[in-house]
């Protein structure tokens, strides 16, 4: 922890914890051991005598904000007592009315009696520096504050709850163990002891690189429930992609053309449905053209259909053949990456029929969606088969990879352990595999915060909300 020093003083901050602008209400945070004494010069409780620096812990009093003689705000100000507060500190919150005058007002006065403005994230960090929580709780509140989803929400809340961080330390702490009989063989290397069974270590590697292999492997899932499930909408040129997508979304996002090849560039727009949110892409029409603007948008949207866990194909139901749409599936789905894609064949165009097409029996068969786009009809059912799709929230005890950063430790770690692995399949000098060993600790103690340089700090406060 050498350096942190000089990234939080000990000293009383201040900041507004409530989104800003004009509301009913706004919550102004402070901490900082002094800081109800610091509030007591500008604070007068309704009962007489009443001081904030007086109260116990957990108790809200009513009074005034004063700006010297005269009132500014009647207000509820929380008494929070270290080390029981959210910073482990000294803490108070404020609730004033949400006037931007008076929460400028208020924040003024604080200023004017030594009390910082707060940086960004800079509570949670003086939590994180107090044990009130480790780098990985901390980086969970940030994603609880963002989730938009009924997933995202579940996976951030499981996070803050400790559940990887457990999981992260159990694998740290077999790590130690391994680590300290290596270091012992080191202090007794004259009398060539070996206190660690070779084969019962192999073992434990072994596991160790499961669980971790395992946890990697979820990343897929993590970034899905994170950021929303990514659904491409592709097909031919003309089949009315665009006109589907507006559909979907209520709104005209993408320009709709008879022209083939209008569509050079995708675009991306999100929908919450039931909870879950889907990022819908509208690429450019799959054909071959001689145009290069229109060749380099085809090849960006093969590349975003790779990148995809679902896709609409889109195909005009008076023009394509059962055969013809099963190859184009083929081709599409062999664009996934070795990754699992789920393909929803979408027939449009519905509205141009007289009678229903000879094939009608095999498209069925294929679980094709009749729609059309241009009358907003059936697009109903394209909603609720994405919503069928959709992955629910893991179990309370479920631990999923959602993190980029997680996921480059837990990477160099898997690495470092390879390498003790291979150590002593080559009979490697003890302290050349112990040495493996402690950069395989060091990266997963980057994760929960054991071993955190400053600069990973600066990197995962800074995306923080100054009031938070």
């Amino acid at each position: 922890m050498k350096g942190l020093q000089n990234i939080v003083r000990d000293d009383v901050i201040c900041a507004l914890a409530t989104s800003p602008g004009v509301g009913a209400v706004a919550l102004i945070r402070v901490s900082g051991n002094g800081c109800l004494q610091l509030l007591d010069g500008i604070f007068r409780a309704s009962g007489k005598g009443k001081r904030l620096q007086e109260q116990p812990g957990y108790t809200i009093l009513h009074g005034w904000i004063m700006d010297g003689d005269s009132p500014l705000d009647e207000v509820l100000v929380s008494v929070f007592r270290s080390p029981h507060s959210y910073t482990g500190e000294e803490m108070a919150e404020i609730g004033i009315h949400g006037s931007l005058f008076i929460q400028e007002k208020v924040l003024a006065l604080l200023v004017s009696r030594s009390c910082r403005m707060a940086g960004p994230g800079e509570f949670t960090l003086r939590a994180f520096l107090n044990g009130k929580l480790d780098l990985s709780q901390a980086e969970a509140v940030a994603d609880l504050i963002a989730s938009n989803s009924v997933t995202s929400h579940g996976l951030a809340l499981n996070q803050m709850r400790g559940n990887f961080s457990l999981k992260i330390k159990a694998l740290r702490q077999q790590l130690i163990d391994l680590a300290a009989l290596l270091e012992l063989e080191l202090d007794f290397s004259e009398e060539e002891v070996e206190f660690a069974d070779r084969d019962q270590f192999m073992e434990i590697l072994s596991q160790l690189e499961k669980e971790i292999r395992e946890l990697l492997r979820s990343f897929s899932t993590g970034n899905v429930m994170k950021h929303g499930i990514p659904v491409a909408i592709t097909g031919k040129p003309n089949v009315g992609k665009s006109t589907l997508l507006n559909a979907i979304l209520n709104e005209d996002r993408a320009l709709v053309s008879e022209v083939p090849g209008t569509t050079r560039d995708t675009i991306e727009d999100i929908i919450n449905l039931g909870g879950n949110v889907f990022r819908f892409i509208d690429t450019a029409g799959l054909r071959h053209t001689t145009d290069h603007v229109e060749n380099m948008g085809i090849e960006r949207s093969r590349e975003k259909i790779a990148q995809a866990h679902i896709v609409l194909y889109v195909f005009d139901i008076t023009a394509i053949e059962p055969a013809d749409l099963q190859e184009a599936l083929h081709e599409v789905g062999s664009w996934a990456e070795e990754r699992e894609l789920l393909i929803i064949p979408v027939a449009n165009k519905t509205d141009l029929l007289v009678e229903s097409p000879a094939h009608f029996a095999k498209l069925v068969e294929m679980g094709t969606i009749f729609v059309s786009a241009k009358r907003k009809e059936n697009i109903n059912l394209i909603l609720e088969t994405l919503q069928r799709s959709a992955m629910k929230p893991g179990g309370s005890d479920q631990v999923i990879l959602s993190s980029n950063r997680h996921m480059e430790a837990l990477d160099l770690a898997l690495q470092s352990l390879l390498a003790v692995r291979d150590g002593f399949r080559n009979q490697q000098l003890p302290d050349l595999i112990a040495a493996d060993l402690r950069l395989a600790l060091h990266h997963l103690g980057t994760i929960t915060g054991e071993i955190v340089p400053d600069d990973i700090l600066g990197s995962v406060f800074s995306r923080f909300c100054i009031g938070k």
